[in-house]
């Protein structure tokens, strides 16, 4: 993965967050950044898929909020792009209140999708809870080195990232933060609620789609070792566990 440096910071010395935020309705932008201003979140608006991809090639962003209709380049083909050089959380805006464009997005690799109309103050939390979730946790953790191994997998909490038999796995933060929960805690069942709840750090509101799309593209990430059990096994009626051996 390859990330851009940014020397932008807060007057404290401190890095400011930047997103990425592409939507052609240009007055949602408008509004959204005067809630995110006041948070001290700084943010780059684009007004189509082509104009995002050509700010993320020259800057360094945090996260990135994609509304899936956009002309020139779509949501998805933005995300796509994204995902083939950096793992930043991705939220996905889109206008249909329909299952498939949510699966879509995150199994391309989307941490979150809101469903629009929305209200900005949502918005804002959610990239909030993104932001602490990933970098705020990540800044207390840079100076461990703390590594969880389990069946051919690592994990390194301090510096990010895993390998699977010694080969570097690309996962997504979200995918990063499911994984290091299983293998701090292996033999134990999670339910899709328990997942849900300590990961995104919200109230689990029923729907199964996200945390099942997040497991399954783990799933295929590391189930190529040649290992005869799945790492990730689904427990019926229950949830999800990670065997000890």
């Amino acid at each position: 993965m390859r990330d851009k440096e940014m020397c932008k910071t807060d007057g404290t010395g401190e890095e400011r967050y930047q997103i990425l935020a592409a939507d052609d309705e240009a007055e949602l932008l408008d509004i959204l950044e005067l809630y995110l201003e006041r948070e001290g979140i700084g943010i780059r608006k684009a007004h189509d898929g082509i104009e995002a991809m050509g700010l993320f090639r020259q800057e360094k962003f945090h996260l990135a909020l994609l509304d899936i209709m956009m002309p020139g380049l779509d949501g998805f083909a933005v995300l796509r792009k994204i995902r083939e050089v950096s793992r930043i959380p991705a939220i996905m805006l889109t206008a249909k209140d329909q299952d498939y464009d949510k699966i879509l997005g995150l199994e391309l690799g989307a941490d979150d999708y809101i469903t629009k109309p929305y209200n900005p103050l949502e918005v804002t939390a959610r990239i909030k809870a993104q932001l602490r979730r990933n970098y705020d946790y990540q800044k207390e953790q840079k100076a461990e080195r703390k590594e969880l191994s389990l069946r051919g997998v690592t994990l390194n909490i301090g510096e990010g990232y895993v390998e699977r038999d010694k080969r570097s796995i690309e996962v997504t933060s979200t995918e990063f933060q499911i994984l290091r929960m299983f293998l701090e805690h292996p033999g134990t069942i999670f339910t899709k609620q328990q997942i849900f709840e300590r990961v995104w750090g919200e109230s689990y509101a029923g729907d199964d789609n996200t945390v099942m799309v997040h497991i399954s593209n783990l799933r295929k990430k590391l189930e190529d070792g040649g290992d005869d059990k799945p790492f990730i096994r689904t427990i019926k009626g229950l949830g999800y566990k990670v065997e000890k051996g």
